[in-house]
C-alpha cells in the first residue's frame, strides 16, 4: 500500500509520490503542483470549497466564512473550540480534516493509487516558545489525519525533508521559511547519502510579516493609533490594539466579524477624532473584506521586495485608497524578524558543534526565503557559503515523496 507524502503548509500544501525512482508532485489543481492551504465555507450552496476556488470566491463577494493559515492554529485553544457553521458545530482540527480529505482524494485520483497511510512534514517547532503546545499542535495534526481517513501518519521535520531532495554535495544549511515558521537543518551531503547534524526551528514565518506590514501601513487607514472621544466628556483613548491586530493577523481575520463588534465600531464613528477612519473599519467589517486587505499587503511586500518600492491597494474599502510601501521602510520594519532569523541559523551550526566557515552552500526553501532581507541576513552570517535555491514550493514535498517510499 502506498503511503503519501503530504506537506501541510501555512500558505500552500502539496502532495507527492515516487515515480521511476524519482518525486513527482501531484497536480492538486489543473497545472498546480500546490494547492492554496484555503477554505471557504459557501453558505448559499452549503458546500466547503478549497484552494485557489475557495480564495475566488472570497475575492468574489460569496456569502460565507473563509479560513487561511489554519496550520497557525494548532496547539492553541482555537483548534478544539466548536462553532456553527451550515447548522453544524465543528472543530477547526474537523475542517482541517477535511482539507486533508480533500487532498488525499485528488491525489487517489491522479494517481489511481489509493493511500491510507501519510508521511506528513512537520515544522521543526510549530511553537518554538512552549514544548506544551508544541506537542499538542502535532496531536491535534494527527488527529485531523485521522479524522481525514488515513489509518496512520508518521511526521518527518520539514528542513529534513527538503534536505533530501536538494542537489548539491558537502555541508549544507537548509533554510525553510515558510508562511508560519522558519526551519533549519545543517547536513552533510556525500554522494546520495544525507546526515543530519542538526536541526532547529523559530515561529517566524510570512504571515507574520503580513502582520507587521499591515499593522504600520494598512490598518492606520482604518483607526489603528486614532483616538477616540467620550460621549460624555472630553477625555480620549487610543483605539483598541486587539482588534487591528487580530484583523491583520491571517489566522484571526475569520473570527473578527461580530455583530457587536460592529456595533462598537458605528459608536467610534459619532466620537472619533478622524470618524472616516472608523467608517472604513465599519466597511471593512460590515462587508466581510479583511482577508481582501491581507491579500493586498502580500501583494504590496511582494511588489516592494523586488523593486524599490510597491503599493498597497485598498480601492476594494474605499476608491482610490492605497499606501506606498517603501522597500527600504520595509526592510526597517522586518528587521527583528530577519536578526532572529540569522541568529537561529547560527545556533543550528553551534547545536552541531561546527563552525561557519565550514558551510558549503546554504540551501532556500519555502516562500518566504524569497525575501531579500532573509538572503542578506544569511549572507552576512555565512559570508563564504554560496547560496543557492531549492524547487522553493515543492522541496519538502519531493523529499517527503522519497522518505514516504
Amino acid at each position: 500500500m502506498a503511503r503519501l507524502g503530504l506537506d501541510f503548509g501555512t500558505s500552500n500544501t502539496a502532495a507527492g509520490v515516487l515515480a521511476g525512482g524519482k518525486p513527482f508532485a501531484i497536480p492538486l489543481e489543473p497545472d498546480a503542483t500546490t494547492l492554496p492551504t484555503a477554505v471557504f465555507i459557501d453558505f448559499a450552496e452549503r458546500r466547503y470549497i478549497y484552494g485557489s476556488s475557495a480564495a475566488r470566491a472570497m475575492m468574489d463577494g460569496a456569502e460565507g466564512r473563509f479560513l487561511r493559515a489554519l496550520k497557525s492554529i494548532l496547539g492553541t485553544p482555537l483548534a478544539r473550540e466548536q462553532r456553527s457553521f451550515l447548522n453544524e458545530r465543528i472543530s477547526l482540527i474537523e475542517i482541517i480534516a477535511r482539507f486533508l480529505s480533500e487532498i488525499r482524494t485528488r491525489s487517489e485520483s491522479f494517481t489511481g493509487m489509493p493511500f491510507e497511510t501519510a508521511l506528513s512534514g512537520r515544522p521543526v517547532h510549530f511553537h518554538s516558545a512552549s514544548a506544551e503546545r508544541d506537542a499538542q499542535a502535532e496531536q491535534d495534526l494527527r488527529d485531523a489525519y485521522l479524522l481525514a481517513g488515513f489509518k496512520d501518519v508518521s511526521f518527518l521535520p520539514e528542513p529534513e525533508a527538503a534536505a533530501l531532495a536538494v542537489a548539491g554535495q558537502g555541508r549544507m544549511l537548509i533554510v525553510d521559511i515558510g508562511g508560519g515558521t522558519s526551519d533549519f537543518t545543517l547536513c552533510d551531503r556525500v554522494g546520495d547519502k544525507t546526515h543530519v547534524l542538526a536541526s532547529r526551528g523559530v515561529r517566524i514565518g510570512g504571515t507574520d510579516f503580513d502582520r507587521i506590514l499591515s499593522l504600520e501601513n494598512a490598518m492606520p487607514l482604518l483607526g489603528h493609533g486614532a483616538q477616540i472621544g467620550a460621549e460624555l466628556s472630553s477625555k480620549t483613548h487610543t483605539a483598541p490594539r486587539a482588534l487591528f491586530y487580530d484583523l491583520a493577523s491571517w489566522e484571526k481575520i475569520a473570527f473578527v466579524y461580530d455583530p457587536a463588534l460592529l456595533r462598537e465600531v458605528r459608536r467610534w464613528e459619532r466620537v472619533a477624532k478622524e470618524p472616516h477612519l472608523f467608517e472604513r473599519l465599519g466597511e471593512v467589517l460590515e462587508a466581510h473584506l479583511g482577508h481582501d486587505i491581507a491579500y493586498a499587503v502580500e501583494a504590496g511586500k511582494i511588489a516592494a521586495n523586488g523593486s524599490t518600492s510597491g503599493e498597497i491597494l485598498l480601492d476594494i474599502v474605499e476608491r482610490g485608497l492605497s499606501v506606498e510601501l517603501q522597500r527600504d521602510a520595509m526592510q526597517s520594519a522586518l528587521a527583528g524578524f530577519a536578526d532572529d532569523i540569522g541568529a537561529h541559523a547560527m545556533g543550528t551550526l553551534d547545536d552541531a558543534g561546527c563552525a561557519a566557515d565550514s558551510v558549503d552552500m546554504v540551501v532556500f526553501v519555502g516562500g518566504s526565503s524569497l525575501m531579500a532581507m532573509v538572503r542578506e541576513k544569511l549572507a552576512q552570517c555565512l559570508p563564504n557559503a554560496r547560496q543557492e535555491d531549492a524547487e522553493v514550493f515543492t522541496a519538502v514535498v519531493n523529499g517527503l515523496a522519497i522518505a514516504a517510499a
